[in-house]
């Protein structure tokens, strides 16, 4: 393992999250004191609990994720793009570095920045509601694994887009309202019976709903099946990542 190139690449992409950390650290406080306003006063007015649990604070792991997840694919998407727009990546390909090592440097340092958001997310909504988290290192666990497997997505994002365009294209179009119809704001029970069984369909309700389980003890899901969820969808991710370095798809030519 060359943790020497881990390293470089790692504090490569943490410097550059630094030079605007004025930038990252006030965009999530100022939309998360939105979302309060929004949903916890405007909505949570008319909705008092939800599953035992007052709405300003059922809306907390929803809004964690939803930043999370768009936070993790834009900086994963962004490092590895980048390189490949002004034709450095071909430097690094020929440097003494496995694709394992790569991988490493560009999605600890996403994952990183992304835990961080996650973090000031959550002392913001300190200041709005009272927060009892039942199960501490379970909320962790699952904010370091989301961070990771969509890290892992969004690095494999950066390789496939070919322009600016494509790079925000899937967090956009796809990743977004999946986050929004996936309970981030409401639990699902509260939907018709044809509506649950269709968003059982869509993958981020098993993360959301194990996060949430891990603030309040209730979950629209067994924490299982959320836990088997994040699990294969950062096995698909290794696996895609893998067949890309070893083919070279979009990154040799």
């Amino acid at each position: 393992m060359n943790i020497p190139a881990i390293t470089a690449i790692y504090v490569y992409e943490m410097k550059r999250f630094f030079r605007t950390l004025m930038e990252s650290f006030l965009s999530p406080v100022i939309s998360t004191s939105l979302y309060f306003v929004v949903f916890g006063a405007a909505i949570g007015s008319r909705i008092d609990q939800v599953d035992g649990v007052s709405y300003g604070a059922f809306i907390v792991p929803g809004l964690i994720m939803l930043s999370v997840m768009t936070q993790s694919i834009s900086n994963a998407s962004f490092g590895i793009y980048f390189p490949k727009f002004i034709g450095t990546i071909f430097e690094l390909l020929s440097a003494p570095v496995n694709f394992l090592e790569i991988v490493l440097g560009y999605v600890g340092a996403a994952a990183t920045k992304s835990l961080f958001i996650g973090v000031v997310i959550l002392i913001t909504a300190e200041f709005f509601v009272d927060l009892d988290i039942q199960h501490p290192w379970a909320m962790l666990a699952f904010l370091v694994l989301t961070c990771l497997s969509f890290s892992l997505f969004g690095f494999i994002i950066g390789i496939w887009a070919e322009n600016f365009q494509q790079l925000q294209l899937i967090p956009l179009l796809v990743i977004t309202p999946l986050v929004f119809l996936g309970g981030s704001f409401y639990s699902i029970s509260m939907l018709p019976p044809v509506w649950q069984t269709v968003t059982l369909f869509n993958p981020v309700v098993y993360l959301i709903s194990g996060f949430r389980w891990s603030f309040f003890g209730t979950a629209d899901v067994a924490i299982g099946y959320s836990l088997l969820a994040i699990g294969a969808f950062t096995c698909i991710c290794l696996a895609i990542i893998w067949f890309i370095f070893k083919t070279g798809y979009r990154i040799k030519s």
